[in-house]
């Protein structure tokens, strides 16, 4: 009884402490960057509103996308929000995707030419950059390799063009300014540095021309990270629209993702904690809207994390779900144990189970000398041991040395001696006195 109520304490024990494990909160790092970047403040309003949640977000600030991607390779941080077209860790798997993002290129009104002096050309294709000083907006190596990009697919040589580079805080003064010939921008549609930038660009009254890459669908081909895309006429407002009609570019993504190994439970409840969230997120991060599940189909860019694709496909599995094998397993051991224990308890008892044959035993001998003996002290120094006997009996019955069957046929020898005890008592008061004497001086020589 006692190693069966200690196996049950123990597999409640078990069960309350993998519970406990299960669900309790868990603390995850996730890069995120730049200083200022609408990512970094996206991911810290996430953190706020998971303060109290199950899985909860420590972040951890870097120079861009790259340096997050690095930091997730290297296993310093648990999620990481990267750029689709840098080079995916490989220990990454995708959770969700943060947002979509559109290639802008675009060329400013061409300025009034000098009295005596012709107009430049208007560059109106892709393929007369070629010569030509491009500015491209952000700091980032991304985007002069998104450039480089759409330039390889239309037969320019990169390097026979000028690249400036020009921080997001800068870019529209340099823009004012005449800086370049041409302009690239990557970011959503709706982005606030792109269309600052192009309202930059505006000259007099006259909008910027947009360069339309038609070859998007050939890009996406080479480059699976980008996807052909369209900027909607008027995405950057202005009057006349601007642009006035749809024009056709590509397109990249930014995504959540997370430490490939990391357990499926907890990206499945931290996906879960994400999409309820989102609209709440609206009113201050537009963005959030954005927010799209991940691609679960084997062929995926970047593989989806076995958690958010159970969440998408709504194969969450429950703690029971999780944890059934463990507790089967846990009873099958108690089980196991009790059976073990059982066996020890019974090889520790056996000396008591010989004891107690040997006691059943001498009560039978002490059997058949009642019958036989002719002094009735001889009777009363039996009947003590026998009392004896039955305490040592009991006391062994009480500790599971003996079980039921032996202890019915203890009793059945003890009544039997009892019995003899009490006839032989009996035949001898009924001696005379003097055969009693009689019987009493030959034992005492040794005649009987």
């Amino acid at each position: 009884m006692l190693i069966t109520l200690a196996g049950t304490l123990a597999l409640v024990g078990g069960v309350s402490g993998a519970y406990y494990f299960a669900m309790r909160p868990v603390t995850l790092r996730i890069a995120v960057g730049p200083a200022g970047s609408d990512d970094l403040k996206v991911v810290q309003t996430l953190t706020q509103s998971f303060a109290h949640s199950p899985v909860r977000l420590r972040p951890l600030q870097t120079d861009g996308a790259a340096a997050s991607a690095a930091a997730l390779a290297e296993g310093k941080v648990d999620l990481a929000i990267i750029r689709g077209d840098l080079t995916v860790p490989k220990n990454a798997q995708a959770v969700a995707t943060l947002r979509k993002n559109v290639a802008v290129l675009w060329v400013p009104p061409a300025a009034r030419a000098e009295k005596g002096k012709k107009s430049a050309p208007k560059i109106t294709r892709i393929q007369q950059l070629a010569g030509k000083r491009i500015g491209v907006v952000g700091r980032t190596d991304a985007n002069v390799n998104l450039l480089k990009v759409i330039l390889r697919q239309y037969g320019v040589d990169a390097g026979k063009i000028e690249i400036a580079q020009f921080p997001a805080s800068e870019a529209a003064e340099a823009i004012r300014n005449q800086k370049a010939d041409a302009y690239l921008a990557a970011g959503p549609v709706n982005s606030k540095i792109t269309t600052d930038a192009i309202n930059a660009s505006t000259r007099e009254g006259a909008s910027p021309s947009f360069l339309a890459i038609d070859a998007a669908a050939a890009i996406s081909q080479n480059f699976p990270a980008y996807e052909a895309a369209e900027i909607p006429a008027g995405a950057f407002g202005g009057s006349p629209a601007r642009p006035e009609d749809e024009v056709k570019t590509i397109g990249f993504s930014h995504h959540f993702v997370a430490r490939k190994g990391l357990s499926e439970a907890t990206v499945a409840a931290f996906t879960r904690q994400l999409f309820s969230v989102r609209q709440a997120l609206l009113t201050e991060f537009p963005l959030a809207a954005k927010i799209e599940t991940p691609d679960t189909d084997k062929d995926a860019v970047i593989p989806a994390h076995p958690g958010a694709a159970a969440y998408v496909d709504g194969e969450e599995k429950s703690f029971l779900d999780r944890y059934s094998d463990y507790i089967w397993f846990a009873l099958m051991g108690v089980s196991l144990l009790g059976s073990v224990g059982a066996w020890f308890a019974s090889y520790l008892r056996k000396d008591e189970r010989s004891s107690n044959s040997s006691a059943r035993d001498r009560l039978l001998d002490m059997l058949m000398a009642a019958r036989q003996t002719e002094l009735a002290e001889e009777l009363d120094r039996m009947q003590a041991e026998a009392d004896t006997i039955l305490r040592d009996t009991l006391t062994g019955f009480e500790h599971g040395a003996i079980d039921q069957g032996s202890l019915t046929a203890f009793n059945i020898a003890l009544e039997q001696f009892h019995n003899a005890v009490a006839d032989r008592k009996m035949l001898l008061s009924n001696l005379p006195q003097h055969l009693q004497r009689t019987g009493l001086q030959l034992r005492s020589t040794g005649g009987l």
